[in-house]
C-alpha cells in the first residue's frame, strides 16, 4: 500500500525548495546593487565570487541540517530545533562577518 505523505519536511522535494529559496536570497544583493547602485549604508556592496558561495553552503547546509533533523525527533520539537538552527546560522554568520569571538572575520 502506498501512503501519500502529506508533510513537506517528508518528502524529497524540500531539498529542491530549499535551493531555490537559497538561490532566491543570494540574489537580493546583486538586485538592490543594480536598483539602488550602493548598499543600503551608501557604502555598496563588496561581495566576491568567494561571499556568494559560502552564504549559500550556508543557507542550504542549515536548511537541510533542519529537515533532516525534523524528520528524526518528533514534530513538537520541530520550533525548538529551528530556533537552535537558526542561532547557529546567525552565530556563524557574524563569526565570518566580523569575528565578534574569534579573528574568522574581516
Amino acid at each position: 500500500m502506498n501512503t501519500k505523505q502529506t508533510d513537506i519536511i517528508m518528502q524529497n522535494k524540500i531539498f529542491a525548495w530549499i535551493a531555490f529559496g537559497t538561490g532566491a536570497i543570494l540574489l537580493i544583493p546583486i538586485a538592490l546593487q543594480f536598483t539602488i547602485g550602493t548598499g543600503l549604508d551608501g557604502q555598496g556592496f563588496n561581495w566576491q565570487p568567494i561571499d556568494f558561495i559560502v552564504m549559500g553552503i550556508m543557507l542550504f547546509g542549515t536548511g537541510s541540517i533542519f529537515v533532516l533533523a525534523a524528520r528524526k525527533i518528533n514534530k513538537k520539537y520541530r520550533i525548538a530545533i529551528s530556533i537552535a538552527a537558526l542561532l547557529a546560522f546567525l552565530w556563524l554568520w557574524t563569526e565570518l562577518a566580523v569575528g565578534v569571538f574569534t579573528n574568522w572575520g574581516s
